[in-house]
């Protein structure tokens, strides 16, 4: 496979490499035979799973290491501030140097034609259920996964024909993505910090739609309504060219028949929890649709997907009572998630939530705290703050005090509390983006 603009590359070093975009765009330059390596601040199962692929792997930051000086192109993520001393060193020594989103866009340009999911929730779910199509109807494919599949992980590929990938709004990154054929799950006010109004957002997400050849936009998504005159889907709006109609659940698992033009052509039933899986199926099943493929092999790959590591995903349980991680991080997601959870849990329900980033709570203050205010057992935990200085403002505990509900600024903390109150058949579900996955699953080791 020849790489667009890639003719004189031969090294590539990956500055915060343990990423799960990052890590994925890896290894696809390692399976085309570019020598590979980076770094990342700490070790975690992805810089693992990195070495399988044959990629030279470092802890820590060294500007001087002899992988750095001899790249032909160094990759950094946005998480990088310009202070790096790797970064810093590319540019001293005139590297040739892509962001992570200029990467994607020229490995997006080497395929045959590419398939983007974009939108404020669901991508990954969404991104995921179209891989499991791809796999069900056999043809060439290639996966960047912004989270960990159950069957294929954060990278899949079989061939150059179709490039699937997530196009996130985060700095507008999802503007580089060239997509032939998109999808636009919803729109909602999520990295502000990057946007000066909520118009700006909005027009972003329209200049995606737009500069793909095909767009499905969501009808029922009122951000989405008035975008323009795209394709669309949806379960209420009577408009929609996909819908989701005889909607039924059990144990929060939806079966539904889906609508093409008023026609109905399947009934599929979900193996994914959650109403918002209705949506991200009926995307995925309206995208496939539009590159030819039959209703019967959509319906199997659809109903094959399982789950996305970290969407309502049970690590477990202590005491009868099932340990739960979902990666909700934004007020429209915790709502969802926590209606959800209310829908299986059979006795009282807890649940931690870890603030992402200090400028998101504080941005979404009033909105963090109508989704979270109505929940009887409650702890909030620290804040991860990724790439932001400490903001009290913003922080975990600020939240906590406007929701008059309790705080853990450490394990132990969360640990005493939930020896003290959990049963059998209660839910512990813990919320957040951040480390708090890896907080769950060491708590539960330390409880037993």
């Amino acid at each position: 496979m020849r790489l667009y603009g890639f003719e004189d590359i031969k090294n590539v070093y990956f500055i915060g490499i343990g990423g799960i975009s990052m890590s994925a765009l890896a290894k696809f330059l390692s399976t085309q035979k570019f020598r590979v390596s980076g770094s990342d601040r700490a070790k975690s199962e992805m810089t693992e799973q990195l070495t399988l692929y044959g990629i030279t792997m470092f802890i820590g930051v060294d500007g001087a290491r002899a992988e750095l000086l001899q790249a032909d192109l160094v990759v950094y993520t946005d998480a990088i501030p310009p202070t790096h001393a790797e970064l810093q060193t590319a540019r001293r020594t005139s590297k040739k140097i892509f962001s992570r989103a200029q990467l994607l866009e020229r490995v997006c340009r080497s395929f045959q034609k590419t398939l983007a999911v974009a939108g404020s929730h669901g991508k990954t779910t969404c991104t995921s259920i179209c891989a499991h199509v791809l796999k069900a109807v056999d043809v060439p494919f290639t996966a960047h996964i912004g989270g960990e599949d159950s069957v294929f992980g954060n990278f899949y590929t079989s061939g150059t024909e179709y490039f699937l990938t997530e196009a996130c709004e985060y700095k507008k990154n999802l503007l580089q993505v060239p997509a032939d054929n998109a999808v636009l799950l919803n729109i909602d006010r999520d990295h502000m910090e990057c946007y000066k109004d909520e118009a700006e957002l909005k027009a972003t997400f329209l200049a995606y739609c737009k500069g793909a050849k095909t767009a499905f936009v969501c009808a029922d998504d009122s951000a989405c309504v008035g975008l323009g005159d795209f394709p669309s889907f949806g379960i209420v709006s009577t408009l929609a060219d996909y819908r989701a109609v005889d909607l039924r659940a059990s144990e929060q698992r939806y079966s539904f028949t889906v609508e093409e033009y008023g026609k109905p052509l399947c009934r599929i039933r979900l193996n994914a929890i959650g109403k918002c899986n209705v949506y991200n199926g009926l995307a995925a099943f309206a995208l496939m649709r539009s590159l030819g493929f039959d209703e019967r092999e959509i319906k199997l790959g659809i109903e094959n997907f399982q789950s996305v590591k970290r969407r309502f995903e049970r690590i477990g349980f202590y005491r009868g009572a099932s340990f739960v991680c979902d990666y909700a991080h934004h007020p429209r997601e915790i709502l969802s998630t926590i209606r959800t959870a209310k829908g299986v849990c059979k006795g009282e329900l807890y649940v931690v939530f870890q603030p992402h980033t200090y400028s998101r709570t504080k941005t979404l203050l009033p909105e963090f705290v109508s989704s979270l205010c109505g929940i009887k057992n409650l702890m909030v935990y620290k804040t991860f703050s990724a790439r932001e200085k400490y903001d009290q403002e913003g922080s975990g505990e600020r939240l906590s005090q406007t929701l008059g509900c309790l705080y853990a600024e450490n394990i132990r903390m969360l640990g005493v509390w939930l020896q003290r109150t959990v049963k059998e058949k209660d839910m512990v579900l813990f919320l957040g983006a951040g480390d708090i996955y890896y907080v769950a699953q060491y708590l539960l080791r330390e409880l037993r």
